[in-house]
């Protein structure tokens, strides 16, 4: 037996003290702000977008005028939706089968959309980025993909030093894949894994081998990709601390060079597969944090350094010298090493970026064909920024992107500025945030709590929170 002396018993009885308090504190914190909150991969959000400021014609304006200033560079993010199986946690637009009829019409519907574009657009576009999502874009088979890609980019300079990313399940993607899309320029490759326990992959049906995804991984590497991401999520249903330790032990001989920690959107309003389980399956908030407080801490050890608020990267990625050159940007396709201001998205439910204007494609893919077929732009949903909300969007991205930003006064009247500065204050208060003045500082415990950081600035929200359900909670 130890016998210690008073100081160092007293030093103990601090520290179980002081840790006590620290957990108080999370739990009240957790308390105050597991609200429901936007992702904020745009401003404004969806569900206030105004599509009566909205016109076929606006929008082919400001695609040309973005074009013109960014000297003809552009983005493209296109959305492949169908999937074999379904997994349930999954709040993306997809259409299950196994169907493989589907991809042809599907696929001349995708360049029949891109030559709206092309006839839009004067001289020669220069394509910056391809981001194939879904769905899972490898349902398509090699050769399609081949021909879409070389259909696409025909017309058009391909940039040097361009990134052309898929996202891909393992199960679903073979080495005729790998190499079809290498062959055509692809270069970074996103693996959804989000967790290897077995019961968490019985209930969220994804079943899939740890061997698997290291063949993929490998193949990929040998092939020449760059960039290998890996997405895990906390917080799915049935899964554990023990869990998400034991996942990130596997990633771990994995290596990628990135890896995007997400916390689990609960939307069964708006997903209906998440009703396969019920809300008890699903951990709740202090248990989520205490997830994702040991897998930063895992994967810190690692070697890779915290990005924003859900992405990880070594220090050889872009992603990290992004981070570091103050380029890093996000969009709906998460967070981007090029900031680059024209994002066209092709396929159902896809949503285009101008900077000055959003744009939304038909989600179902039998009205998103029958539009592109009759020769019109298939969009659904829209949204001209106004100054102000191209001001507020600076200010969300710089939080999200580079974790502070600089308040000018003259962007808000008084009242909004004491109402702002009340909020910033609590945050403030928790430890989350710095405020020195007009700069706002988000601290290292502040990235968790980024949502809610960021809905300070959010002009269409009440009181920090929507008023029915549209989001998922911040925690």
């Amino acid at each position: 037996m130890v016998i210690l002396g008073k100081k160092a018993y007293l030093f103990l009885c601090k520290l179980a003290k002081s840790r006590q308090m620290l957990k108080t504190n999370l739990v009240n914190l957790l308390n105050k702000y597991d609200v429901p909150l936007p992702r904020y991969t745009s401003y404004p959000t969806v569900p206030y977008w105004d599509f009566n400021s909205f016109s076929i014609e606006l929008w082919k304006e400001s695609v040309k005028k973005t074009y013109l200033n960014e000297n003809g560079e552009i983005c493209l993010y296109i959305h492949l939706p169908f999937c074999e199986e379904l997994c349930t946690y999954c709040a993306c637009n997809k259409r299950i089968t196994k169907n493989h009829s589907v991809e042809e019409p599907y696929m001349q519907a995708l360049l029949r959309e891109w030559r709206l574009y092309l006839e839009l657009l004067p001289g020669t576009p220069v394509i910056r980025e391809i981001h194939l999502g879904g769905g899972t874009p490898t349902f398509f088979s090699p050769v399609n993909l081949v021909h879409l890609i070389r259909s696409i980019t025909k017309d058009c300079k391909i940039a040097e030093g361009h990134e052309f990313s898929v996202e891909v399940h393992p199960n679903y993607t073979s080495d005729d894949h790998l190499e079809a899309l290498q062959s055509v320029g692809f270069n970074r490759l996103s693996l959804g894994v989000q967790d290897f326990d077995p019961l968490v992959q019985f209930i969220i049906n994804r079943p899939q081998s740890f061997e698997q995804t290291k063949h993929v991984i490998d193949q990929a590497r040998a092939l020449g990709y760059d960039s290998i991401n890996i997405d895990l999520i906390y917080g799915l249903p049935k899964q554990t601390l023990e869990g998400i330790e034991k996942t990130i032990q596997k990633v771990k001989q994995l290596m990628p060079d990135r890896i995007a920690f997400y916390s689990y959107a609960h939307v069964p309003w708006k997903s209906k597969g998440q009703r396969r389980y019920t809300d008890e399956d699903v951990p709740k908030a202090n248990e989520k944090l205490a997830m994702y407080t040991l897998g930063n801490k895992m994967l810190t050890e690692m070697g890779f350094e915290s990005i924003g608020m859900d992405h990880f990267a070594l220090p050889t990625d872009k992603l990290l010298k992004a981070y570091y050159s103050g380029n890093l940007h996000r969009n709906f396709m998460g967070y981007t090493t090029t900031n680059h201001k024209l994002v066209i998205g092709l396929g159902a439910s896809s949503i285009s970026d101008t900077w000055t204007a959003f744009a939304q494609n038909e989600k179902s893919v039998e009205e998103y064909q029958a539009r592109v077929y009759s020769g019109e732009f298939p969009l659904v949903n829209g949204h001209i920024l106004s100054d102000q909300d191209l001001l507020i969007r600076k200010y969300i991205l710089d939080l999200m992107c580079k974790g502070v930003t600089r308040i000018n006064p003259a962007d808000f009247d008084h009242e909004t500025l004491d109402r702002m500065y009340k909020r910033l204050g609590s945050f403030d208060a928790d430890g989350l945030i710095s405020v020195s003045g007009y700069e706002i500082r988000v601290l290292s415990k502040g990235r968790l709590f980024i949502r809610n950081i960021s809905a300070v600035f959010d002009a269409y929200l009440k009181n920090g929170t929507s008023q029915k359900p549209m989001f998922s909670k911040a925690i």
